[in-house]
């Protein structure tokens, strides 16, 4: 195929959907991002193509989750996978890297200095000049194979070297020398995935005349877990080496084959030009007119990221490797991975459900192949393995809004059974949440976002057995959507963490901690998407609600409580650099004040989304935040997934076209739109006056034509009042939350005074004192009470009309009045437990660190003393903790005990030393117990060690670990 018919086939793609030549993909740059937090990579790919051919500029820490960032300066090579946006490291697989002269096989010796003026980058092409070799590297890439061409000084020791340890720890590799032009191998390895597997084969284009193996067996593809290779050639100046490489996760064969029909030749032009083509194509869908360069550079990088991933996961031939790791086989859908859906069912799959229907159904089909193969939809799935990471069960909203969007390409009898499935496990608190319809504080960590989020999961499935018409399905899991009223706290006016009942004090809406996930609570205080209407309602009408908005917004930015990277770009206590915040901006509509939605919109794409390297605002997650900014340029966001509705914003460009599967076209026109004029005035379509602060998914695919009047100053009016602004509410089987106490100390030592709130108003509380079940026939609730003994109270809600709450059961527990404690080092702000007297307040913690019931100690040791309040004959003394590794928690090397009488002079009764070794996987709880045979003393001294600095096998190596305690127990005669 020559360059006129390459052109030809170019301007066939990229002409399908105008009538003008269409060229989207000049105004990516795959740089934005590679800087600050964002983690993306510059290097060549396809739309969500398996190979992500990158260089790779560093091995470890969370800004190097991509392998690649911008303000390195050396490069170790190049490989075939990588990641864009997340916040863990995996991939960078099937390392090669050009040199020249006598290179150890060593990653300390091999990699070259770059200087980025060198480095040029557009969709499907990468291209570097190595300075320590004087190389100019070129990569470009198809759906399944890489294509490198290196262009070499002149050398008799001109080499290619591949490293098949790079990066993750390989838990099996292999390598053979096929022939002086062909190799094959494969690597297993771990990181963020347990078992991640990929096989290849490489061709180069010149016979290379020797190689050296750092392992001599490798060639004959004995497993290894260290196998580096170098390939030995003679070349002239100028000298071009080309190497094309296959990757499968099935076998060698599949990966040849995926390579001999991808790349059936040498020329690398033709290879790029497809690739620039087949972006062209798909960036093409959106066809934006109007704008300056930036904002056209900022919307087409947008786009192009969200069309990273998830990847293709598939060979040419229908074979690939599924959940339960065996290989499988399909001409049915196409299988993919990389499924960061707690990020992505906010806006990307959205999108896609816009533009890419066909590709919607194949992920849809690949959760229901996973379900079937590993026994759950997807939660965070990466290479056929689920790596459990983040909250919720998000599969579902994207499967809802598919079937709601009527994009219906799978068994969806087999999607609903799947969906229940994933909302009746016992894990991660469901089990809590079913019982009691939220999870307790004290039992699971990130306990309020985790309720919250279940909840519009939960919701999401009551709208497709809606849909499908079980209402038996229904009733139950609408009923469940609005669990999230039963972690909201009416006298703050927030979502709020229990323990015991009781909201968790002293309460701080800007602090970070473990009872949210990635955020605080302003960040979470909005998050009921499924019933904004109900949202509304328990904060007092849309007019507090809106104040409430604008608190958030204008809020300092400044957090608390433990360090949090995820939360940035912030606005107030927005933080658009992280997906809890992603819909806040719009929840202006709702409250019928949309012209505010128009100024933060606005504010967000203007001044957290630039052309320069580290032009995001937070990581990329997979496409999520730059789905974000598509949504929101083009006018609209999809607040409520699987609602059928798109909140109103501000557009950006003064046309959008919307090229659809169907052969119709949706236009956005925004008259005098500029940097000033972005307040919408009035609006039509179709030609009709359009009054409305939302539109419906059916009206753009149907086509037509939406056309904004823009101003400079807000129009009050357009898009409110009653039908005129966006509603989502769950009107029916409505149910009372749960009481919460308002006031109690779960452990006192005379009295203690409890008090019960709830968050539905004119609701009655009945409750008992001594654990029976109480029913309306109990003891009414009508104002706080004093109790002076251990009691164990049941509650529940009720009202009219609504369904009753749960029983809730809280315990308060008298303790021996006279005794204190006093601490001579700190603990941790973050893991209090309670504050002064938590390792005396006869509450124990349970294996998770995470739910706040015990208290932290970095680098410090333990000391403190507690007084008994008058001398008293021991049996034994002990003291919990808890090791929990992976979290750089330790046993503590030694307890050592004194006592005394005074609490002046204390005598050593003994020591406990630690018999755990530190590397034992998993979450464990051990007593250092000391047997002190009737030794009489008033005041107990405590010094647990703390071994400083996590030990040298650990990932943490000579960083400060952790000793977490929980309780101090004592047993007299």
């Amino acid at each position: 195929m020559n360059k006129i018919l390459i052109f030809c086939f170019l301007m066939i793609l990229t002409s399908s959907h105008a009538q003008e030549p269409f060229f989207p993909a000049t105004f990516v740059d795959p740089f934005i991002g590679t800087g600050g937090h964002g983690h993306t990579y510059p290097g060549a790919t396809l739309p969500f193509g398996m190979v992500q051919l990158s260089p790779d500029t560093r091995l470890e820490g969370w800004d190097g989750c991509s392998g690649y960032h911008a303000s390195d300066t050396i490069i170790y090579g190049f490989s075939h996978t990588h990641l864009s946006g997340t916040g863990c490291l995996d991939y960078g697989d099937i390392l090669f890297m050009p040199v020249t002269g006598n290179v150890k096989l060593d990653n300390k010796d091999y990699p070259s200095t770059f200087r980025p003026e060198t480095e040029k980058a557009t969709p499907g092409f990468y291209e570097v000049f190595l300075e320590k070799y004087g190389i100019l590297a070129e990569l470009t890439a198809t759906k399944r194979a890489g294509f490198h061409r290196y262009s070499f000084p002149a050398s008799d020791s001109a080499g290619i070297l591949l490293d098949l340890a790079h990066r993750d720890k390989v838990l099996e590799s292999s390598l053979k020398i096929i022939s002086d032009t062909e190799i094959e191998g494969m690597r297993v390895s771990k990181e963020w995935a347990e078992k991640q597997i990929v096989y290849f084969v490489a061709k180069f284009s010149k016979p290379f005349f020797s190689y050296t193996l750092n392992d001599l067996t490798a060639k004959d593809g004995i497993p290894g877990t260290d196998i580096k290779a170098l390939f030995l050639f003679k070349t002239l100046k100028n000298s071009k080496i080309l190497v094309k490489v296959g990757i499968s996760a099935v076998s060698a064969e599949g990966a040849r084959k995926n390579l001999e029909a991808e790349i059936p030749g040498w020329d690398f032009d033709i290879v790029k030009d497809q690739a620039m083509a087949a972006w062209n194509h798909e960036l093409g869908k959106i066809e934006v007119s109007g704008g300056t360069k930036e904002q056209k550079t900022i919307f087409y990088t947008s786009l192009y990221h969200a069309m990273l991933a998830p990847n293709l996961y598939m060979d040419i031939d229908g074979k690939y490797r599924g959940r339960d790791l065996q290989v499988h086989a399909t001409k049915t859908f196409e299988n993919y991975t990389v499924f960061s859906l707690w990020d992505t069912y906010r806006a990307e799959h959205p999108l896609l459900t816009i533009i890419d229907q066909k590709r919607t159904n194949d992920f849809i089909n690949t959760f229901l192949a996973q379900y079937d193969q590993g026994g759950m939809l997807p939660v965070w799935e990466l290479s056929a393995n689920e790596t459990g990471c983040m909250i919720g069960y998000h599969a579902v909203p994207v499967i809802a809004d598919a079937y709601q969007k009527g994009i219906k390409g799978y068994n969806t009898a087999r999607a609903l059974e799947a969906m229940i499935h994933s909302a009746s496990q016992e894990k991660l608190g469901l089990k809590y949440y079913r019982e009691s319809g939220f999870i307790p504080g004290d039992k699971e960590g990130e306990s309020v976002s985790k309720t919250l989020e279940y909840a519009y999961d939960d919701w999401c499935i009551a709208q497709m057995a809606r849909a499908t018409g079980d209402s038996a399905v229904y009733r139950k899991f609408i009923e469940r959507g609005q669990y999230y009223k039963n972690v909201f706290d009416p006298s703050t006016g927030f979502m709020r963490a229990k323990m015991n009942q009781t909201w968790l004090a002293p309460f701080a809406p800007a602090e970070v901690n473990f009872n949210y996930t990635e955020a605080n609570a302003w960040q979470y205080r909005f998050y009921a998407p499924q019933d904004i209407s109900g949202l509304i309602s328990l904060s007092g009408g849309m007019e507090k609600f809106a104040g409430k908005l604008d608190a958030l917004f204008s809020a300092t930015s400044q957090t608390t409580g433990r360090e949090q990277s995820d939360i940035s770009g912030m606005i107030g206590q927005y933080a658009q650099g992280n997906e809890p915040s992603h819909h806040m901006a719009y929840l202006y509509n709702y409250a019928g004040e949309p012209w505010k939605t128009q100024q933060l919109v606005h504010r967000i794409c203007a001044e957290l989304y630039t052309t320069k390297k580290d032009g995001l605002c937070g990581n990329e997650d997979c496409g999520q935040m730059s789905a974000w900014y598509v949504m929101s340029a083009m006018g609209f966001y999809p607040v409520t997934p699987a609602s059928g509705i798109y909140a109103i914003g501000t557009p950006l460009f003064p046309e959008v076209k919307i090229h659809l599967e169907n052969g119709k076209t949706f236009i956005i026109r925004a008259n005098g739109v500029s940097n000033q004029n972005f307040y919408i005035q009035s609006a039509t379509l179709n030609g009709k006056k359009y009054t409305e602060s939302f539109l419906s998914h059916a009206d753009i695919l149907n086509g037509g034509e939406l056309v904004f009047e823009m101003g400079g100053n807000p129009n009050t009016t357009w898009g409110t009042g009653v039908g005129n602004t966006p509603v989502s509410a769950i009107t029916d089987h409505l149910i009372t939350p749960v009481p919460a106490v308002s006031e109690g100390d779960k452990t006192f030592t005379r009295s203690t005074t409890i008090a019960f709130n709830d968050a539905l108003p004119g609701a009655d509380i009945y409750y008992t004192l001594d654990g029976s079940e109480p029913y309306l026939q109990s003891k009414k609730y009508l104002k706080p009470f004093n109790v002076n003994e251990t009691v164990k109270v049941r509650a529940f809600a009720v009202k009219k009309d609504y369904t009753r709450s749960f029983t809730v059961e809280a315990i308060f527990t008298k303790i021996p009045e006279n005794r204190t404690i006093h601490h001579s080092t700190s603990w941790a702000p973050q893991y209090s437990a309670g504050g002064e007297n938590a390792l005396i307040d006869f509450v124990r913690g349970s294996e998770n660190f995470r739910t706040g019931t015990w208290q932290g100690f970095e680098e410090v040791n333990i000391d403190a003393v507690v007084d008994l309040g008058k001398s008293t004959e021991l049996k034994k003394v002990s003291v919990g903790f808890l090791q929990d590794q992976v979290a750089w928690i330790f046993f503590p090397l030694t307890v050592s005990y004194y006592l005394s009488d005074d609490g002046k002079d204390f005598v050593k009764a003994g020591t406990v030393d630690n018999s755990v070794a530190d590397n034992t996987p998993g979450a464990l709880i051990k007593e250092f117990e000391l047997k002190l045979s009737g030794a009489k003393a008033r005041f107990v001294r405590v010094v647990a060690v703390n071994r400083g600095t996590c030990p040298d096998w650990h990932p943490g190596a000579g960083k400060k670990a952790w000793i977490f305690a929980d309780e101090i127990t004592f047993e007299s005669f």
